[in-house]
């Protein structure tokens, strides 16, 4: 089986920083990958590199086989890896529906029902209350839904998800919990980023843990969950 997504031997830079060191990890079809680390450890510029805002100087990302390093953002997206960023960076200007709208492609997706407008205000029924309101004035949490809601308006093959619960209440991580449940037990194949250990390891399949900038694990959540070493020594968790 081809994997969904593939990170082989990735470099990244910022300038003259050398951030990420020949990371590589693989993301198999319908399966949550979470991926761990410190603050700074390069999580985000891990994302930024496969979604294109960053050029690798060496390695390769390849989604279901066909390379994609070194794309554009949009085109990447259009091929179908679509990512829910950290601070939610929606349109705050632009009305909740043009905020989903502006992100509809249609694709045929392996037999994943396909995401539509009215299909996501079925899964965040806020959102459809909310359809003519501007993003600006929503709460944080409806701002994550709308955040989520646009990666899916792009019929993502792959859904990479940036620190989704990141300053919401506990009610609401949980809402974001189930939905990223509910996600992948529809077969969405998803790249997880997470300072929060217990939501990341109650949802993947796979972990992988990044310390500055190198690998420093690659396993199952079941495997971490034993290895307390591990979990105290990269990601200060006792």
């Amino acid at each position: 089986m081809t994997d969904a997504l593939t990170i082989t031997g990735i470099d990244t830079y910022y300038g003259d920083s050398h951030v990420l060191h020949g990371v590589s990890f693989s993301l198999q079809p319908g399966r949550l990958l979470g991926l761990l680390g410190r603050n700074g450890a390069g999580k985000t510029t891990c994302m930024s590199t496969i979604m294109g805002f960053l050029a690798p100087r060496r390695g390769e990302i390849s989604l279901y086989g066909e390379p994609v390093a070194g794309l554009a953002p949009d085109v990447i997206a259009r091929k179908g890896i679509c990512l829910v960023p950290q601070g939610r960076r929606m349109f705050r200007t632009l009305t909740v529906r043009e905020n989903l709208m502006v992100a509809a492609q249609s694709r045929k997706n392996g037999g994943i029902a396909s995401w539509s407008l009215d299909r996501v205000f079925q899964l965040f029924p806020r959102l459809a209350e909310r359809h003519a309101q501007v993003a600006g004035s929503l709460s944080g949490g409806e701002q994550q839904m709308l955040a989520i809601g646009r990666a899916l308006m792009g019929n993502p093959r792959v859904l990479l998800m940036d620190e989704p619960s990141e300053g919401l209440a506990p009610q609401l991580v949980a809402e974001v919990g189930r939905t990223i449940a509910q996600l992948k037990s529809e077969g969405q194949s998803i790249v997880l980023v997470e300072q929060n250990i217990k939501l990341t390891l109650d949802l993947a399949d796979d972990i992988v843990i990044i310390n500055t900038g190198r690998v420093v694990f690659r396993g199952t959540a079941g495997e971490l969950r034993l290895d307390d070493a591990i979990v105290s020594q990269h990601l200060g968790v006792f």
